[in-house]
C-alpha cells in the first residue's frame, strides 16, 4: 500500500514545487529510513498476541450471549464483526502497516467463523467444503485487493482445504481415493517446503515454506499408511479418477512454477517420488506377503524413504537451503526408528528391545547430527 507521503510527492510534483529528481532522492531517503525503522521482536509478539487475544475475546463473548439474540442479531453481529477489524486494518494500515496486517487478518479469521454461523443460523444443510469455498474467496479477495501476505498465506491453506473435503464428499466410499487426497497433498507439502529459494526471503515465502515443513512427515505417513476406509468399497469410475489425478499432480507443479519457474523440473521428479511411494501398499494388518511382494510392499518403503531423504538433503545442497538438509536428516532419522519399531523390535525380548532402541538414539543420533552440521557447514555464510 502507497505511504502518505508518495501521494503528497506526487501531488507536489504535478504542481511545478519540486522535480523529478528531488522526488526520486526524497522516496529514496523514505525508503531506507523505513526498511532501517524494523519492529523488535517484543513488539511483533505484542502485536501477534494481541490480534490473537482480541479475536479469540470478541469470539468468546458473542458465543456466550449467543442463545440470547435473534435470528436477526446473530447475522448483524457476525456481519459486523467481519467489516469492523477491517475497517481498522484500513484506519491503520497507513501508520503502522504490522498493526493493520493483523487487524485485517483478524477480520478474515472473522470472516470464516461468520461463513460457518450464518449457515448455523439458517440451518443450511450443505457441504462443510462450501463454507471454506467461500471463506478461500474472501482471502483471495483480500490478497487480490491489499497484497498481503498474510491473505496469501489463508488462500494457500484454505484452497487446499476446499479442495480435499470436495474430493472426500465426491469420492466417498470409493476405493482408491485417499491414496490421490494424501499423495496430492504430500507433493503440495514438497512445493510449498521449497518455496525458498536463494534470496528468496519474502514473508509469504517463508511462511509457504513453514507449512510445507510442518505438513512434510505427516503428509509422508499417510501416503505410506495407504487406505484408511473399511467396508466393502466400489470402484472409483475412470472419468472421476483422471480428475482426482490431474488435480493432485497437477496443482502442485503449477504452484512450485509460478514459486520456482524454472528450477520446477526438481519438483516434478519428487512427484514421481511420492507416486512411487503410493504404489506400496504397506500396512500392519499381519498380511502373508511373501518373495517379490512381501520386499516391494513391506521392506521398499522404508528404503524409498532413505531415498527420499537423501535427495532431500542433495536439494538443499544444490539451492543451498538449510531447512531441507535438516528436514532430510530428520526424515533419514525418522525412517530408520520407524524400521526398528515395525520390523525389528517385535522380534527381540523386552530387555534387548531397549537396549537396540537406546543404541539407536544415542549413537544414530550422534552420527546423524554429525552428518547434518558437515552439510550445513558446506553452505556459505550459514549458520549451523
Amino acid at each position: 500500500m502507497a505511504k502518505r507521503w508518495d501521494a503528497d510527492l506526487e501531488r507536489w510534483q504535478s504542481a511545478g514545487l519540486i522535480d523529478a529528481s528531488v522526488s526520486a532522492r526524497i522516496r529514496d531517503f523514505e525508503s531506507r529510513r523505513t526498511d532501517n525503522q524494523g519492529l523488535h521482536w517484543p513488539t511483533i509478539l505484542a502485536i501477534s498476541f494481541g490480534g490473537l487475544m482480541l479475536g479469540a475475546g470478541v469470539l468468546l463473548f458473542v458465543a456466550a450471549h449467543w442463545d440470547q439474540l435473534s435470528p436477526a442479531q446473530r447475522l448483524s453481529s457476525v456481519l459486523l464483526l467481519v467489516a469492523a477489524f477491517h475497517v481498522l486494518g484500513a484506519f491503520t494500515s497507513d501508520d503502522f502497516p504490522n498493526l493493520g496486517t493483523v487487524f485485517h487478518a483478524v477480520g478474515t479469521v472473522a470472516l470464516g467463523a461468520g461463513i460457518f454461523l450464518a449457515a448455523q443460523i439458517f440451518n443450511l444443510n450443505e457441504d462443510w467444503s462450501g463454507g471454506v469455498l467461500l471463506w478461500a474467496i474472501g482471502a483471495a479477495l483480500g490478497w487480490a485487493i491489499r497484497r498481503d501476505w498474510v491473505q496469501a498465506t489463508f488462500t494457500a491453506l484454505l484452497v487446499p482445504l476446499w479442495l480435499g473435503g470436495k474430493w472426500i464428499a465426491i469420492t466417498q466410499g470409493t476405493r482408491g481415493s485417499e491414496a490421490i487426497l494424501t499423495e496430492g497433498l504430500l507433493m503440495l507439502a514438497v512445493a510449498y517446503l521449497t518455496a525458498r529459494g536463494p534470496g528468496d526471503s519474502s514473508p509469504l515465502r517463508r511462511s509457504l515454506a513453514w507449512i510445507g515443513a510442518i505438513a512434510l512427515i505427516p503428509c509422508t505417513g499417510f501416503v505410506v499408511g495407504g487406505e484408511f476406509q473399511f467396508g466393502n468399497l466400489q470402484s472409483m469410475v475412470a472419468g472421476k479418477q483422471l480428475l482426482g489425478w490431474t488435480v493432485a499432480i497437477g496443482l502442485p507443479l503449477l504452484v512450485a512454477f509460478l514459486l520456482r519457474k524454472s528450477k520446477a523440473w526438481i519438483n516434478v521428479v519428487a512427484s514421481f517420488w511420492v507416486v512411487i511411494l503410493g504404489s506400496m501398499d504397506y500396512s500392519y494388518n499381519g498380511r502373508n506377503l511373501h518373495g517379490a511382494s512381501y520386499f516391494y510392499n513391506e521392506i521398499m518403503p522404508f528404503v524409498w524413504c532413505l531415498v527420499g531423504s537423501v535427495g532431500l538433503i542433495a536439494w538443499g545442497l544444490r539451492e543451498q537451503r538449510k531447512e531441507r538438509i535438516n528436514f532430510g536428516v530428520a526424515g533419514f532419522g525418522i525412517t530408520i526408528l520407524w524400521f526398528y519399531f515395525s520390523s525389528v523390535m517385535d522380534k527381540l525380548g523386552r530387555s534387548e528391545s531397549l537396549i537396540g532402541f537406546g543404541v539407536i538414539f544415542l549413537v544414530g543420533g550422534w552420527f546423524l547430527e554429525r552428518a547434518r552440521r558437515k552439510l550445513v557447514g558446506q553452505l556459505p555464510g550459514v549458520p549451523r
